[in-house]
């Protein structure tokens, strides 16, 4: 078997166009690495031109944390951007390259992939025919197909990668480390600063981003990290940028506080530790009655229009 990076525990799929495939999980919390590669076909160097001759399967590649996320779970996920009905066949794309198939290199697997299979089975009125065997050869691709949506993220792509649930995004925080206090002081305004690094709090309503009501996503200024997006954005009259909730969960930190002899929660980056404000429980109650009250000063806004430029790609369609 080639090509099988050895971290964390794994598990190849295949759900048509792997461009697509790779690209929903690599989004999923847990999952560690993915790949695109050619299995389960005969011979020993398939080419993307070649597969539909050679028997083999677009497939991805998942490993994953099962700390984190369970196999029965990834399994999930995988059903839901599949039709498992229909054979060689997703989307627009017909052959036997785009069969879908589940592959494991676990015998202990097994009982996990037949226990989502029968659950998933109560859905349909005709049988599945996704492929569930031992994987027995994965090669990877080329080049130019890995990551290929993050490279190109207008490409073709069968799969409506807002299917994934939003408390289930990744973002990663080794992407955005904090910088050491010189270079902080270098790159912020002294407002900026005050805000991020010493608790400030900005004047209301004379602020950069009290108004702005563009597409787009807020970002931490000091370490970039994604924070909020421009759809969770709303008018609150109290005079600072609100919104409903973050990107997700795991990218603000809260702190009690105690100062000014008030008790508030305090909002903070994960990865920068800055400062961005207090969340209250007077936001709309339709939409979870949060109101995240952040400073302009401790965001960055990044246009939909500059999102892959900037290297947010990946969260475009929770903004569109």
């Amino acid at each position: 078997m080639e090509n099988v990076r050895e971290c964390g525990k794994k598990i190849w799929l295949a759900g048509g166009c792997f461009w697509g495939v790779e690209a929903y999980f690599a989004r999923i919390k847990g999952v560690v690495a993915t790949s695109v590669g050619y299995a389960n076909g005969r011979g020993d160097s398939p080419t993307y031109e070649k597969i539909s001759s050679t028997g083999h399967v677009e497939a991805v590649e998942v490993t994953y944390d099962p700390d984190i996320i369970s196999l029965e779970r990834l399994l999930t996920y995988f059903f839901r951007v599949i039709d498992p009905t229909v054979k060689d066949r997703q989307g627009p794309d017909i052959g036997t390259q785009y069969r879908t198939g589940i592959y494991y290199g676990d015998e202990a697997d097994q009982a996990c992939i037949k226990r989502v299979l029968n659950r998933e089975q109560k859905k349909y009125s005709r049988p599945i025919v996704t492929e569930v065997m031992p994987l027995q050869n994965y090669h990877l691709a080329e080049e130019y197909h890995q990551d290929y949506l993050a490279k190109n993220p207008g490409g073709y792509c069968h799969i409506d990668l807002a299917a994934l649930p939003r408390d289930e995004l990744k973002v990663e925080q080794r992407r955005y480390e904090k910088p050491s206090q010189d270079i902080i002081r270098k790159k912020l305004t002294p407002l900026q600063y005050k805000v991020t690094q010493e608790g400030y709090t900005e004047a209301p309503f004379a602020n950069e981003y009290n108004d702005n009501y563009e597409k787009g996503i807020y970002v931490d200024i000091v370490t970039g990290e994604p924070l909020f997006v421009s759809p969770d954005k709303y008018e609150s009259g109290c005079g600072w940028p609100s919104f409903t909730k973050p990107i997700n969960e795991d990218v603000i930190v809260k702190r009690e506080d105690d100062s000014h002899g008030m008790l508030r929660t305090e909002v903070r980056s994960r990865g920068g530790d800055s400062h961005l404000g207090h969340v209250f429980t007077d936001g709309p109650r339709e939409k979870g009655g949060l109101r995240y009250c952040i400073n302009s000063a401790a965001l960055k806004f990044i246009p939909y229009e500059k999102m892959v430029e900037e290297g947010y790609g990946e969260f475009i369609h929770l903004v569109k």
